[in-house]
């Protein structure tokens, strides 16, 4: 399935109630720049055997929607680099049903998602992650950010991870090496 709307600016609706994605292990760039789609339900997508999705709804800048089932599951998925980048419209994103133990690439996880104003993380496990380059970079109107549960202790690239984040922006962590970048930032 990857690519498979890649590039589908004008696309504006889409019904993927009928689609099995039951042996499906490759989501990389599935709906990049779909510029045009609103809103996305993805509430019969079974992502069990999915290890990468990579840009899956990177550059979807008109998203407002997005619908994730309790059977879009992240415990495979070690690539999530860029999976949410420029989604400038999205106000809230619900992922407290992911699950990050896996994940190696967080880079660009959320870059771009200027209209992003509470991101509660604290599920998110990232003992495995070695890039978070640029992951909150230009959400600039972040005002809650919940990062509790980060570790970043095997992250060897951390560059602009929290570049452009408003400075009042109440940052909830205990990572030292996080506490040390909201200093710098």
């Amino acid at each position: 399935m990857s690519w498979m709307f890649f590039n589908c600016s004008s696309l504006t609706s889409l019904n993927l109630s009928n689609f099995n994605t039951d042996n499906v292990n490759d989501m990389i760039w599935m709906f990049f720049k779909c510029s045009s789609l609103t809103s996305l339900t993805l509430y019969f997508f079974n992502t069990n055997n999915v290890n990468n999705m990579n840009g899956i709804f990177c550059n979807c800048s008109s998203l407002t929607s997005l619908k994730l089932s309790s059977d879009f599951k992240t415990n495979n998925v070690n690539n999530m680099n860029a999976m949410f980048c420029k989604c400038s419209s999205l106000t809230s994103l619900k992922l407290s049903k992911f699950n990050t133990n896996n994940v190696k690439d967080m880079g660009m996880l959320f870059s771009g998602c200027s209209s992003l104003t509470v991101l509660d993380l604290s599920n998110f496990h990232t003992n495995n992650v070695k890039d978070m380059g640029m992951i909150f970079y230009d959400c600039s109107s972040l005002t809650d950010l919940d990062l509790s549960n980060f570790n970043t202790n095997n992250v060897k690239n951390n560059y602009y991870m929290l570049y452009g984040v408003r400075e009042n922006c109440k940052i909830k962590t205990n990572d030292k090496r996080i506490l040390n970048l909201i200093k710098k930032n």
